[in-house]
């Protein structure tokens, strides 16, 4: 049997990585995660991807994707809107050590992204060969995100992390700071942690691990300013592992299905894990 455990409070959508998220109210679930989920990376003339780690102006600029058509925009600038290039010239970019080919989106793009950050860089979408497969207990694949096919949190984890840290500094912690996909709510804090194999709406997850967190937590997602060392400090005193401070969990997908805000997501025994592949 399977056993409902939370509910869909938000969906979002990350159609550039590093850069703001858009919300949705369903989407697809594909191999790679919400459709559209990172489908695009700002990189430098060389191919090094870009992050919020180096680059916290990425979170200014704000991605809307309909279908193939992404439209830019940011404070203060005119907006900036083309097809996106599904296959194309290749670009070689690499990621975290590893040589990846991608499809170069042009000259206006690379333009205005460049304009926005102040330093001279590219945007790239994956290919139709695109092939990146994810770390963790259960290996997954994603587009261009860090790890994992889908990012999972609680709210309680959030508000309970947001009202620790005011205790400490004076500040709550905006939940966007955690770019999740999936927010939960109608569950514990943590909750995310402790599933195995689930099924969300209508698609087939599985706990692969828990998300370790680093210095893009500490960046204004409004502002595109770091203004840490929270939520770092806070999370190291009670959510510190050997492998850094965790909060969320990265699920693989299983079976591929739709998503909608409000939905469930419910727990799947061993004896009914057909049901989540």
């Amino acid at each position: 049997m399977d056993e409902a455990v939370a509910r869909v409070a938000s969906l979002t959508v990350y159609p550039i990585k590093g850069c703001a998220g858009m919300a949705v109210e369903r989407r697809e679930v594909t191999a790679t995660g919400l459709a559209g989920d990172r489908r695009l990376m700002v990189v430098a003339p060389d191919g090094r991807f870009k992050t919020q780690r180096r680059h916290p102006l990425l979170a200014t600029i704000r991605p809307h994707l309909d279908g193939s058509r992404l439209t830019l925009s940011a404070d203060g600038r005119s907006a900036c809107a083309f097809d996106v290039l599904d296959d194309g010239p290749r670009r070689q970019v690499e990621i975290f050590s590893k040589a990846h080919p991608a499809v170069d989106q042009g000259d206006e793009a690379a333009a205005w992204i460049s304009d926005v950050l102040g330093t001279e860089s590219r945007l790239v979408g994956v290919t139709p060969e695109h092939h990146r497969p994810t770390d963790g207990l259960v290996p997954g694949l994603s587009g261009w995100a860090d790890s994992g096919s889908l990012l999972l949190l609680s709210r309680a984890a959030a508000d309970d992390l947001s009202d620790r840290a005011a205790k400490r500094s004076g500040e709550p912690i905006p939940l966007e700071r955690f770019r999740a996909n999936v927010v939960l709510t109608g569950c514990a804090a943590h909750a995310e942690d402790k599933l195995d194999r689930v099924v969300l709406g209508t698609a087939g997850l599985m706990f692969s691990k828990q998300a370790v967190r680093c210095a893009v937590v500490t960046v204004d997602q409004q502002s595109g300013a770091r203004v840490g060392p929270e939520p770092l400090e806070t999370l190291a005193t009670y959510r510190l592992t050997d492998k850094g401070v965790v909060f969320g969990a990265k699920y693989t997908v299983l079976a591929p299905g739709e998503v909608a805000v409000g939905g469930e997501l419910r727990a799947v025994s061993p004896a009914d894990a057909k049901i989540a592949q």
